[in-house]
């Protein structure tokens, strides 16, 4: 494995853990408004820091998914077939998950562009809407990286992934 094949996984793996911990971050702020509730002291903005904790880790820890190969699969099939076929498969389906992760990276960052433009905010807090973006654009970015670590993962020994 080259320093820079581990760099990038190391780098996936991080993002990941600072996704898992906004998840453990929004339930924190949701057991401190329920508990300050009792004491007439409910958490100010509440539901934009629960939305953009909740948002960051679903984007923070997709790459992580590609990577390992984590994402909905039908392994009984797949480990089934010889190598000669399995490969080639694994190849093709990484391709489409190229093409999609890359179209939805491209529509998403269009569409950041526009809401930016706007000046939008949440609701209760005002934080603007580009703080809700960066996860995602940043988790679509890494998704790619992603898909090629878990390509390069699956692909035999002898292939140039010594």
């Amino acid at each position: 494995m080259t320093r820079v094949h581990s760099l990038a996984r190391s780098l996936v793996s991080a993002l990941a853990a600072l996704g898992v911990a906004a998840y453990g971050g929004a339930a924190l702020v949701t057991v401190a408004d329920v508990i300050g509730r009792n004491f007439d002291l409910p958490v100010q903005g509440v539901v934009d820091l629960v939305q953009l904790l909740v948002v960051t880790g679903a984007w923070l820890v997709m790459p992580f998914a590609f990577m390992s190969g984590a994402h909905v699969g039908v392994d009984f099939v797949v480990k089934a077939l010889p190598g000669a076929l399995r490969v080639p498969l694994q190849l093709g389906a990484a391709g489409v998950a190229l093409a999609l992760v890359g179209l939805m990276l491209w529509y998403g960052f269009e569409t950041f562009d526009v809401r930016s433009a706007y000046g939008d905010r949440s609701q209760q807090l005002g934080i603007p809407v580009a703080w809700y973006w960066y996860p995602l654009l940043v988790g679509l970015t890494l998704s790619l990286l992603g898909v090629v670590l878990e390509v390069l993962a699956t692909l035999p020994k002898g292939t140039g992934n010594e």
